[in-house]
């Protein structure tokens, strides 16, 4: 059985971690520019569940918008791979705290809110 709200939090990788971050879940598909994988303190780096490098490249370039990054970014997750990634995630969420970790510079415009909705979606079902 699920938790009807699971615990998912999201914080930028350069952050120190926390004692309250619970799982730490690497979310971006590139490892951190400048960061030593000794301090970032990662449990998991799920790459199926990070955007296609071509969607990365396409949100960052000139035609990038938001909200066709994430009905696309939503199509990937619609993967079996993904799917099943997204679900793992989703089961751990509602047993214990997870922290999505990114290097974005604002992830509320970035795959990691995308995450965090499909994460709440799935809880209760």
């Amino acid at each position: 059985m699920r938790a009807s709200t699971p615990d998912v939090r999201v914080r930028r990788i350069y952050e120190t971690p926390s004692p309250d971050d619970g799982v730490r879940v690497l979310v971006d598909r590139l490892w951190p520019r400048g960061l030593a994988k000794t301090d970032a303190r990662i449990d998991e780096w799920p790459k199926a569940l990070t955007p296609s490098t071509e969607l990365r490249r396409w949100y960052h370039g000139p035609e990038g918008e938001y909200a066709e990054f994430c009905r696309r970014y939503e199509a990937e997750l619609a993967a079996p791979e993904a799917g099943a990634a997204l679900e793992r995630l989703r089961d751990l969420a509602a047993r214990e705290t997870v922290t999505l970790l990114t290097a974005a510079k604002d992830p509320s415009v970035s795959h990691t809110s995308v995450l965090e909705r499909e994460l709440a979606r799935g809880a209760g079902e």
